[in-house]
């Protein structure tokens, strides 16, 4: 991992590139190409890598922790309205990512020796192609395909891309990067250099990670088209250098920032808590993820002599005898358990000196590394190894892969996600300066949580096991977690194994884009009635109700098969 270098000058040529730009407006998007002769098309990559995560200060605040981690049940926390704060990944693409993918091929083919910029702007593609997945995620048609013409073409009023066509031509242009980028008869190449923060200008590793998004594409596509999930796994299966195969080819990112700041934003509004059946799992399978995930509560060192000096019993619901008594949750939905939830927000009162929080709170440092000037790094890893081997071993144990070699079974790529998984979550945590799970290798603990019999295949639920470690392994990864459980239904209500808790609440299964105004209304009124949505619709009924296409066919949060 590189530190960005140069972020002043960075800045300042987007500044120039994108001025004058509005939220609302295509038009208002356009710059003139002009203002910046030749930005360095280095400069402009370490922008748009850097504002890929960077961005997401507020997003993980007022919709990942807010939300989307309520919805997934890692946390509960105060239910809350969803606001307009929510959804900023829309704007970023369209006023900090695309524009300047855009001019690095633009200035690419102005170059007298364009030919030897192939693969510089490949790499843009698949950058383009990542974060576009997640915008398409809750708002269903975008503009895509003419969404640009405005800053070269004086084109305004682009067309929203329906979901179909739009994961098309995210595939097509993800093969064709795929294509030139290892093809080592493709020479004399001009690179990034450092300046690529996410992989140093490595070719192969920008291959692997445009196969494993073809996997989230195939994930996505499941529900609506099978057939089509299963051509595109093998196909990654087929190819010469595949998917991200390792810890090392991880889409990671560590600079001074950090989404929670200093103070105390990570607690904005409420604190978040561990979940009962995140909790409970965690404890019965003994994960080494757990003091990395949630902080211990109060019942620590001397506490039991308190309790006895002031004859206090604890509540009914903690049992006594529980190994790990400092780590307890609380209901996902208050409303369903209020005896329990009372101790999410008071604690348990032993004296006028002394008193006991009981539920875990999440571990702030973990996420919030500069904590009451705390002097951690935030450590991002967006796209992950684990995140691969659980589509692998998933698609295997579903029998997608037909007569391909998969190298190795479902178990195996099961135990490789668990081991990434865990060892990659220790990883941020030591550069966090927060718990860690072991010390060293953690071979030893991953190994006994690898034959833990609660984790172990057995044979007989086996494909709800990789479901419940992906799930575990997207604790970081809200935005993934959160298409998790609502493709799949997992966690499963009433499963014998890991249930999903009584949920109360309605769950959008979307987010809204507003009308844009008279430039390109005409074009967004078409997406909002072919996609069968309420235009500007903002209330939970609604946003409950209606789905984006490749959501339609997906059960109900809970109901998996």
């Amino acid at each position: 991992m590189k530190k960005i270098l140069n972020r002043y000058t960075v800045t300042c040529l987007l500044l120039l590139l994108t001025a004058d730009s509005c939220t609302k407006n295509f038009g208002d998007i356009n710059s003139s190409p002009s203002v910046v002769n030749k930005p360095d098309v280095k400069f402009l990559l370490s922008y748009v890598e850097d504002k890929i995560i960077t961005y997401q200060g507020t997003e993980w605040v007022w919709e990942s922790m807010e939300q989307l981690m309520r919805f997934t049940q890692h946390v509960t926390s105060s239910p809350y309205e969803i606001t307009n704060n929510v959804n900023t990944r829309y704007n970023t693409y369209y006023l900090d990512i695309l524009p300047n993918l855009f001019e690095i091929r633009r200035q690419a083919d102005l170059m007298p020796a364009k030919e030897q910029y192939q693969k510089v702007k490949m790499v843009t593609y698949i950058l383009q192609v990542m974060h576009g997945i997640k915008v398409t995620d809750m708002n269903g048609s975008i503009p895509y395909s003419q969404a640009i013409e405005g800053r070269y073409d004086s084109k305004y009023s682009p067309v929203y891309d329906q979901q179909q066509p739009l994961f098309d031509n995210w595939l097509s242009q993800l093969n064709d990067a795929i294509k030139t980028l290892s093809n080592a008869s493709v020479t004399n190449q001009v690179d990034y250099g450092k300046s690529d923060i996410f992989y140093q200008s490595d070719w192969i590793k920008w291959v692997k990670l445009a196969n494993t998004l073809k996997l989230r594409i195939a994930a996505r596509l499941e529900n609506t088209d099978k057939t089509k999930c299963q051509a595109i796994f093998q196909q990654v299966l087929q190819d010469a250098t595949g998917p991200i195969d390792g810890d090392a080819a991880q889409v990671k990112y560590m600079n001074l920032y950090t989404p929670f700041g200093n103070s105390g934003d990570i607690d904005y509004r409420s604190r978040r808590y561990a979940t009962t059946s995140i909790m409970q799992f965690l404890k019965n399978s003994n994960d080494p993820r757990l003091p990395i995930y949630f902080q211990q509560n109060d019942l620590v060192g001397s506490y039991k002599d308190t309790l006895a000096k002031y004859n206090v019993s604890l509540p009914a619901f903690i049992d006594p005898n529980d190994p790990l008594i400092s780590y307890q949750g609380g209901p996902a939905d208050w409303t369903t358990n209020p005896t329990v939830a009372a101790y999410i927000s008071n604690s348990l009162i032993v004296s006028q000196y002394t008193k006991y929080f009981l539920i875990s709170a999440i571990n702030r440092r973990f996420f919030s590394p500069k904590l009451n000037q705390a002097t951690g790094n935030f450590l991002d890893v967006s796209v992950t190894y684990a995140e691969t081997c659980f589509y692998i071993a998933e698609f295997i144990q579903k029998g997608y892969a037909g007569a391909v070699d998969t190298k190795g079974t479902a178990a195996d790529w099961y135990k490789k996600g668990i081991t990434s998984s865990i060892q990659t979550m220790n990883t941020i945590a030591i550069a966090a300066g927060s718990t860690t799970g072991f010390t060293g290798t953690g071979e030893t603990e991953i190994n006994n949580y690898l034959n833990n019999p609660v984790v172990k295949f057995n044979g007989v639920n086996d494909l709800e096991r990789i479901y419940i470690q992906q799930y575990l392994g997207l604790y970081r990864q809200p935005n993934e977690a959160y298409v998790f459980c609502r493709r799949t239904g997992y966690p499963k209500t009433g499963s014998a194994y890991y249930a999903r808790e009584t949920f109360n609440e309605l769950i959008p299964r979307r987010f809204w884009l507003t009308d844009p105004g008279e430039v390109n209304r005409t074009n967004w009124m078409a997406a909002m009635q072919q996609q069968g949505f309420t235009p500007n619709a903002q209330d939970i009924t609604t946003l409950s109700s209606q789905r984006v296409w490749y959501d339609k066919a997906a059960p109900d949060f809970g109901k998996g098969n």
